[in-house]
């Protein structure tokens, strides 16, 4: 009876459209009530006339009404069952409705790769759409294990941990709860991940069934898959014919040794594709390859046996992600066009149909941070024949890095596909529609950010004018040198105070002379 009496709640907002059917039955009935009763000498035309309008208008009250009561009771469930209201006094729930049908038609898209560039993409693309697969590597590159991986014999997850945590609709939560260390108790040095991926694996008695229950588990967009479950060590040949097997070792032995990449391989060479990989590769409408670690996040996960041949044989679009900065002792001095040949050499060509890349307008300042640590922006060099290069801006400055803007990269990729499926005259598909409308909406939503951010800074500018007005022109002119002057002054006031004993022995010394000399 509780949930009976909810409807006629203010906050429900059920009761006008129930009042209007009612309205509109009897209006209907009393039309219908009155032809029955009425003969038909003394019926007039006046008379006629009311009946009709009465029963048309009662019939139309009915119609709107029961429209309007069915609309609100999906709102309503959509209020009460969808996890991603935050407040559900002020929702625009018509939004909410939109958003979810594009999540659930929108395109079918594949993310190949690891690392933070992986992350990046994920993070931008699971507003666009549901349908998302992230295929990831699962190589600790020879690296030593950690404490928790040797105590509970798990395969290494970092690539699988950070795409699930870029796939969360909780970010920031997820990734405290996966990168959660014990510190104290018999637990002390585990990782939460670790347990938890552990304890999946002996449930599910298959690694890989325990990575797709987690998807569901977890409630993430989409999906993560790793590339194999096989053991995989990737080893990198460089020009001199030297073999380095450790990541962590290989940029030391590239400048000691004076060379560069020659190739890299993986070991065992004949690594098998973990189940449902080759599957979500062949429905793909979109694939995409990087950003990232060119020799050991994007390359290795292409080696992977049939991998590549999938990408080839598949109809879908195929796009790269060029790398913003160079990588020290892997990419150095690479351009694009480099990126790309290293791809195509170690896979065949065909597996690249558009390189988007980034107009390279960074500030000059920080492309000297990273020069000093032996890195410095990839060449724009796109002279490679077969490709469609796009540039774009996908770049932003946070916590003094580079990185991908994960908004700027989705909405480039999406816009992408949108002008595929407007080539093949589907301007009319529910897909296409859905895909341009959130584009234009994102848009008009980054112009009012931006107009926003400017209105604060001319405030900003404004308030500080206003300051300085009351202020002499020396003050104005001179006030950082009189800042430093003063700052000066109090280093030096506290040095006196914080004398050593054999400083204030001196000065007492000194002050006893001076008394004896005046007497």
């Amino acid at each position: 009876m509780k949930g009976f009496f909810k409807w006629f709640q203010s906050s429900s907002k059920m009761k006008r459209w129930m009042f209007l059917i009612v309205v509109g039955i009897i209006l209907a009935c009393y039309g219908i009530s009155e032809i029955l009763v009425s003969n038909d000498m003394s019926l007039t035309f006046g008379g006629l006339g009311k009946i009709i309008i009465a029963f048309v208008i009662g019939f139309l009250a009915i119609v709107i009404g029961l429209v309007g009561l069915n609309k609100r009771t999906l709102e309503v469930l959509v209020e009460s069952t969808d996890e991603r209201m935050e407040n559900r006094k002020n929702v625009n729930v018509k939004s909410l409705i939109f958003n979810k049908t594009v999540y659930d038609q929108g395109p079918n898209i594949v993310v190949i790769g690891g690392g933070t560039g992986l992350n990046t993409v994920l993070s931008g693309l699971k507003k666009y759409t549901n349908n998302l697969t992230a295929i990831v590597s699962v190589s600790d590159y020879g690296e030593k294990m950690s404490t928790s991986r040797k105590e509970l014999g798990t395969m290494p997850l970092d690539d699988i941990r950070d795409s699930i945590i870029a796939l969360s609709n909780e970010e920031n939560t997820m990734e405290k709860l996966l990168n959660y260390n014990f510190e104290t108790g018999k637990l002390r040095g585990l990782s939460f991940a670790d347990i938890y991926f552990s304890a999946m694996s002996e449930i599910s008695e298959d690694f890989s069934k325990a990575i797709v229950k987690s998807n569901d588990i977890l409630d993430i967009v989409g999906k993560v898959i790793p590339v194999t479950l096989d053991k995989m060590n990737i080893e990198a040949e460089l020009d001199n014919g030297y073999i380095v097997r450790e990541k962590s070792k290989l940029p030391e032995i590239v400048y000691d040794k004076v060379t560069k990449i020659n190739r890299i391989y993986l070991n065992p060479s004949n690594c098998r594709p973990a189940p449902g990989v080759i599957e979500a590769i062949k429905k793909a409408d979109c694939i995409i390859i990087g950003p990232g670690s060119l020799y050991t996040n994007v390359i290795p996960n292409l080696l992977i046996y049939g991998v590549a041949k999938a990408i080839k044989e598949s109809p879908s679009i195929k796009i790269y992600i060029s790398n913003l900065m160079t990588e020290p002792g892997q990419t150095d001095n690479y351009t694009i066009a480099d990126h790309i040949t290293a791809i195509e050499e170690h896979c065949g060509k065909g597996v690249i149909d558009y390189c988007i890349y980034d107009t390279g307008e960074i500030v000059p300042e920080m492309i000297k941070k990273y020069n000093t640590e032996g890195q410095d922006l990839v060449e724009q060099n796109i002279d490679i024949k077969g490709i469609r290069f796009l540039q774009r801006d996908l770049s932003k400055v946070t916590d003094g890095h580079i990185r991908h803007d994960p908004t700027l990269v989705a909405s480039s990729i999406i816009e992408l596909i949108c002008d595929d499926l407007k080539y093949q005259d589907k301007q009319n598909d529910p897909q296409y529609m859905m895909l341009s409308n959130k584009l234009r909406e994102d848009k008009r939503i980054e112009k009012v950010q931006k107009q926003m951010k400017k209105q604060g800074r001319r405030n900003s500018k404004k308030s500080e004018e206003k300051s300085k007005k009351g202020k002499s022109k020396f003050s104005s002119k001179y006030s950082d040198r009189i800042a430093s002057i003063r700052e000066a002054d109090q280093k030096a006031k506290k040095k006196k105070k914080t004398k050593t004993p054999e400083q204030q022995r001196e000065e007492m010394m000194r002050k006893l002379e001076k008394s004896k000399f005046s007497k």
